[in-house]
Parts: C-alpha cells; sequence; structure tokens
C-alpha cells in the first residue's frame, strides 16, 4: 500500500476501538519484552491508564510515574510482553472435521453466539488480535463491534468479511462469488463501505470446498487481483490473498498484494517452489502468512513423511530467503482450535529460526503487516494496552507462550481461566 493508503487504514482502524475506563494498573515482572528483536528488560515493568499503555521498562524507572494505581500485580517468576496477534482466522467455523457441514447447518444467530465463545477462547489464550479472513453474513462486523464496545470479552478483530470467490470456487458458500472486474471492484466496495478493515481474494482452490477447483488451481488472473487490489487501497485497506498452488501465488505478487496466505506453493505435480518468485515476494515487502495449524507434528501422518518434510523445507527456505513471515493458524477449520497460536509457534523454532524473531512474527511484524503497528504489538508508551505473562522466558523457548499467567486486552484484564 502507498503511505498514504497506510495512514487512511490506520485511521479506520482506531476510530473503529473505543477506549476503556481511565484508571491505572501497574505490573511488574521478573522480565519484561517490550519487542521487537528481542528487546527488554530484567526486573520491569509495565504501567498502563485506561486502554494505553503510560510506560514499560526498568521497574525503578517505571513505577515512580504510577499515581491512583487501582490493580496491582507482581510477577517475578514471569515474562511480561505485547499480546499476541493470529493473522488468520476464521471465526465462524468451529474446527471440527466437517466446518462447513457445522456451517451450513447454523442460522446466523447461532453461529454469532459461538463466536463469541471463540473469540473469548482466543483472548483467555493470549491472543489480543485477530485478523478474520472470512465469514458469513458479515458476522465479525457485530462481534467486532460487541467486543469494542466492551459487552463482550474478546480480541481486536480485524475483518474482511466477505471473500472474493470464483463462481463456485473456495468458499463459494460465504457469499462471495464474483465473475470479471466490474464485480470484483463492486464486491471491494460494498465490503469497504460495511466496514471491512482488509480484502481476501481467493486466488486459487482449497480443500475446505468440496467440489470446487484443485487447491493448486489458479482462481483469477492478475488483472482480476490487481482490480481488487486497486479498488481496496483505493478505499485504504490492504489486501490478502489466499495462494496454494505457485500460478496463484505468481498473480497475487504481480497484482501488488499486501499478505499471501498459506503460500505451500502447489502445483498439479507436487510442490515447487519458485525462487524468482519469492525474490519478488521480498523484494516488494509481501508478507507471508504460512498458517500453520497448531498440530503441525500431525502433518507427516496426514500428507506422508517426505511432502511433509518438503513443506517444512519450503517454509524455512522463505524465512531464510528474507521473506517477512507472520503467524497464523486458520483457527476454525479443521483440527485448528482458537488457542494453538502458541503451538503453532513452535513450528518455526523448530525449522531454526530464533524465538525472538518467531515472538517478532505474532507481534510486531504481524501489527506491521495488518496496518496498526503504530499503536499494537510493542509495550511503549502511547500504545494500546494489549499485553500477556507467562511463566518461563520465550526468548529461549516459545513453548512458554502456552503458559499464560495474564492476559489485558485493549486495558482490560481478562479472566483466562
Amino acid at each position: 500500500m502507498t503511505d498514504d493508503g497506510g495512514r487512511q487504514h490506520r485511521q479506520l482502524l482506531q476510530l473503529r476501538y473505543g477506549k476503556a475506563e481511565m484508571s491505572q494498573t501497574l505490573i511488574t515482572a521478573g522480565r519484561v519484552l517490550t519487542g521487537p528483536r528481542g528487546r527488554h528488560v530484567m526486573d520491569g515493568a509495565v504501567l498502563t491508564e485506561g486502554a494505553d499503555i503510560v510506560a514499560a521498562g526498568a521497574r525503578a524507572e517505571v513505577e515512580p510515574l504510577a499515581h491512583g494505581v487501582s490493580q496491582r500485580y507482581a510477577l517475578p517468576d514471569a515474562t511480561v510482553l505485547p499480546g499476541l496477534i493470529d493473522a488468520h482466522v476464521h471465526l465462524v467455523f468451529d474446527a471440527s472435521k466437517d466446518p462447513v457441514a457445522v456451517l451450513d447447518a447454523h442460522s446466523d444467530t447461532t453461529l454469532l453466539a459461538a463466536m463469541e465463545e471463540r473469540a473469548l477462547r482466543f483472548v483467555r489464550s493470549g491472543v489480543t488480535t485477530v485478523r478474520d479472513l472470512g465469514d458469513r453474513g458479515r458476522l465479525t462486523l457485530r462481534l467486532r463491534e460487541a467486543i469494542t464496545a466492551a459487552r463482550l470479552p474478546g480480541p481486536r478483530i480485524v475483518a474482511a468479511t466477505t471473500p472474493l470467490t470464483a463462481k463456485g470456487g473456495h468458499c463459494w458458500f460465504l457469499g462471495g462469488e464474483v465473475e470479471g472486474e466490474s464485480e470484483i471492484r463492486d464486491l471491494v466496495r460494498r465490503n469497504a463501505e460495511l466496514g471491512a478493515d482488509v480484502i481476501k481474494v481467493m486466488a486459487t482452490g482449497g480443500g475446505l470446498t468440496r467440489g470446487g477447483p484443485a487447491t493448486w488451481q489458479a482462481q483469477f488472473t492478475a488483472p482480476e487481483i490487481r482490480a481488487a487490489v486497486r479498488e481496496a487501497h483505493r478505499a485504504g485497506l490492504p489486501v490478502a490473498a489466499h495462494a496454494h498452488g505457485t500460478e496463484g501465488i505468481v498473480a497475487a505478487v504481480m497484482a501488488g498484494v499486501d499478505t499471501i496466505e498459506h503460500c505451500t506453493w502447489m502445483n498439479r505435480k507436487g510442490l515447487g517452489l519458485r525462487e524468482d518468485v519469492l525474490d519478488a515476494i521480498v523484494a516488494k515487502g509481501i508478507r507471508v502468512c504460512p498458517t500453520v495449524s497448531p498440530n503441525w507434528r500431525m502433518l507427516p501422518m496426514f500428507f506422508g513423511a517426505e511432502r511433509a518434510a518438503a513443506m517444512f523445507d519450503q517454509v524455512r527456505t522463505m524465512a531464510e530467503h528474507g521473506a517477512r513471515l507472520i503467524a497464523g493458524t486458520d483457527a476454525g477449520v479443521q483440527r485448528a482450535g482458537c488457542d494453538g497460536l502458541a503451538q503453532s509457534l513452535g513450528f518455526y523454532q523448530h525449522l531454526g529460526i530464533e524465538p525472538d524473531r518467531v515472538i517478532d512474527m505474532a507481534t510486531t511484524e504481524a501489527a506491521d503487516a495488518l496496518g496498526i503497528a503504530d499503536h499494537v504489538g510493542q509495550l511503549a508508551a502511547g500504545y494500546r494496552a494489549d499485553l500477556i505473562a507467562v511463566d518461563g522466558d520465550p526468548l529461549r523457548d516459545v513453548a512458554v507462550l502456552g503458559n499464560v499467567r495474564l492476559v489485558m486486552a485493549n486495558g482490560r484484564m481478562v479472566d483466562h481461566e
């Protein structure tokens, strides 16, 4: 996106989120990870007031700034860090063996009630922001409104609403079938006018859609995706492209999308990462969200050891090549629950990526990709009071991110039991 478009997007997001009741909270901890790149202090503290961070750093410097503190938390054996961001979720799906059948069987009212429960599970697990990349009937906007108004606990929601897909294409049942550039532009405009924060384009098929295009098949041409990108950027919104197949990845890169989801480099015969295309992804600063399942250790059972190893190697290659990866779980699809981000992050450490970089993928890098990095993703004065405390040191092992002791979202403490 252009600088002007990025600023417009951030302004739109900021207008949608209210402020918590003004009161101070002081949290002291053995370690405070302010970020990025593993930046931290020992014997640290974070002071919040309402929905904002007043100060974060050494306890000796932060504590004297406190006045009229209503809540104090002393966590000498814990690490405090920014709230985590899951950059690819689907709150409308239930993570069952057949989430589409469950979706079809229930009314919007029933689905919304279930989405409220999932939102609570997300935030209790330490995820204070999610990017929802496709729903039915724009239910995420209703849920976002309730959470913003503090009627419900939950994470900040960056919503795509209705994803664009081809006629009979991947996730056609979510209501976003389009054909031709005119219909593409019309749906982008409609989503933007109704309050979408991001535009989702299904550049290829996907396994969730029975009878649809093969996962590796492209659904749109580069000019068609470019029409969506131009219309979205005109409205100040980024574009996320679902792209498993190499042909669809190429089209998305040519069209200038902002993030590529999955990016599994599939073709008719198997897998085939193209380094020339990867070079373009890196050069253009396109973020890649590999959507790693919390159950990634089971992938060899589903795909076979050789194919799973090849899939792992592709993500490692992208990371080593300089691609800017962000963390997402595809929560809601089969066996991907709402509390699995910490397990998912273990995949990247397994590949040899340093823990501080992995944490950035779920905080600063993700916030930047979502257009909210000027107020989310770090612990610093003026940032939103989204933070978590975990037992142990995540700079040594990201698995401890699953040991949540405390969660604050938008300045409000969350009951995470």
